[in-house]
């Protein structure tokens, strides 16, 4: 390209559900992370003009504005000070702005073996594990959440396995009662289901003393997490059961983000939703818990056994939007987080968790939510950037302040903290008892589906099956399998998952510890 050749472009525009690009301008080949898109392509110039000089000065001129403009917004969100902000950073908009560490290193040349392994020495020596941290009280939790203390009791039926209750209903009866909700405004899905639940909305209503009531359920249970670890194939089974519902569909993502009005990571802020919307999505399976009440005029559940799960893998670890609604007055770490909501409502709640071997589960992460040119170099480098974000983050911080800490995870380009998952199991048993959380591994599930299926049976308190049922629960094809074209890409790199390894060690030998199993070590593990 000659000096006199500028071309812009816009170098990827591929969007995906779960995370987005910043635009990136391209001034000859230096790219730049930007909050504008500009795209302007000129011709070669035949001649040099004073003109053409000015032109130059100007479009320059211009970029620095822009740039300036960047990082005016960069330090406004870093400093905490966000009133009116409608932004949520993506996932790469501070790749330049976290501090890395001491071990620069070349992040393009997959052969910078030695520097990569400095900067997994550097974090595992930082790596601490603390014994408790300082529970809110009730009442924080309430002034920061008022509405949903205000709606949902502290007591729930009597009799009644799942946690339900009735709530007076003062609407319009002939008016649609789904038409604010925010889950049906965004998903074509969910208007669909609404559609029949509003028609059939009238008859499930429970009169007494010339009021209207409803039944109103939260979950008995709650499938936690993590991402890429079989939560799907779970869920997919214990629909099977008779004795278990589930939200219309499977992960509402509610305590984690739409709660803070986050549709997509990569977009702005949205309207909150509130905890009625949340409580629509249980309505199919609480109508089936009521029973028909032309039959049952007491009102008293005619199904009073069954179960009603939700299925957010976020639920155990996003807690990224903390940092945009809590006072930041606790060194870095969240004052709040999603268990201790759900135990100030939900003390008696139980939990599944499913996870597989952090190494496998990251590269299954990048091949599932990557968007173009997935390869395992390109995988390589994202890990090395990755790495040397997260050991900048350590410099300055405690490894539990880097683990939730929302510009870090944001920017970077693969989910290293996901997979730490001593951190976040730790922080449930602060407020929830080892017996209320039931952790198993993919890898068991994957070989012995009767086995591991037998086990959530039993946690959940479930009945015998018939041998037909049970045959199809445990038979049924695995599901959300790796696509095809993602096998093609073959595995990851030797050296990263060596890389990896090394990184993941530490936390592993502490979650063994804590579940006293060393199949949480992953030592011997085969490739799923």
């Amino acid at each position: 390209m000659t000096q006199m050749d500028y071309k812009y472009s816009l170098l990827d525009s591929t969007v995906d559900d779960y995370r987005k690009r910043p635009l990136l301008l391209q001034v000859d080949d230096t790219p730049m992370n930007l909050f504008a898109v500009l795209e302007v392509k000129r011709e070669l110039p035949r001649r040099w003009s004073t003109l053409g000089f000015f032109r130059k000065i100007r479009l320059y001129s211009f970029l620095f504005g822009l740039a300036v403009m960047f990082l005016i917004m960069a330090s406004y969100i870093l400093t905490g000070d966000k009133k009116g902000l409608l932004l949520t950073p993506s996932p790469y908009h501070f790749s330049s702005l976290v501090s890395p560490g001491p071990f620069a290193f070349n992040l393009s040349s997959v052969k910078d073996y030695a520097h990569i392994k400095l900067v997994v020495k550097s974090i595992t020596s930082k790596v601490e594990f603390r014994s408790s941290r300082q529970l809110p009280e009730l009442k924080a939790l309430v002034k920061s959440e008022p509405h949903m203390f205000s709606v949902i009791p502290r007591k729930f039926l009597p009799g009644v396995k799942n946690p339900c209750w009735y709530e007076e209903y003062t609407g319009n009866i002939t008016s649609d009662p789904y038409k604010t909700n925010l889950y049906g405004r965004y998903s074509r899905r969910f208007r669909t289901v609404f559609q029949h639940l509003r028609n059939t909305f009238q008859e499930h209503l429970f009169h007494r003393n010339r009021r209207l009531y409803r039944m109103r359920c939260l979950p008995y249970f709650y499938i936690i997490g993590q991402p890429k670890c079989g939560t799907t194939d779970l869920y997919d089974r214990l629909r099977l059961h008779p004795g278990v519902k589930f939200t219309t569909f499977k992960e509402p993502h509610w305590w984690t983000r739409k709660r803070f009005g986050i549709i997509r990571l990569s977009e702005g802020f949205h309207d909150r939703y509130p905890v009625e919307d949340y409580l629509d999505l249980f309505d199919q399976a609480a109508y089936q818990i009521q029973g028909n009440l032309t039959a049952n005029a007491s009102g008293s559940p005619s199904h009073p056994n069954i179960i009603i799960g939700e299925a957010s893998a976020s639920t155990m670890w996003d807690n990224n939007a903390w940092v945009y609604f809590y006072d930041n007055t606790t060194e870095g770490e969240p004052p709040f987080l999603i268990q201790d909501f759900i135990h100030a409502l939900q003390p008696d709640a139980r939990f599944i968790v499913m996870l597989r071997d952090p190494v496998e589960r990251l590269y299954s992460d990048y091949l599932y939510f990557g968007i173009a040119n997935k390869s395992a170099e390109d995988f390589h480098e994202k890990v090395s950037e990755s790495l040397q974000l997260f050991e900048g983050c350590l410099t300055e911080y405690t490894m539990r302040s880097c683990v939730y800490n929302t510009t870090v995870n944001n920017a970077m380009p693969v989910r290293l903290q996901v997979g730490i998952y001593i951190v976040y199991l730790m922080d449930w048993l602060t407020v929830f008892s080892r017996e209320q959380i039931l952790v198993l591994r993919l890898e068991d599930h994957a070989s012995n589906r009767k086995y591991t299926m037998h086990k959530v049976f039993d946690f959940l308190s479930l009945g015998p099956l018939t041998k037909e049922i049970e045959s199809e629960i445990t038979r049924s094809p695995a599901s959300n399998t790796r696509r095809p074209a993602d096998k093609n890409l073959g595995p990851m790199l030797a050296i990263t998952k060596e890389i990896l390894r090394d990184f993941y060690t530490p936390f592993n030998e502490k979650l063994a510890k804590v579940l006293r199993n060393d199949s949480f070590l992953w030592e011997n593990n085969s490739k799923l």
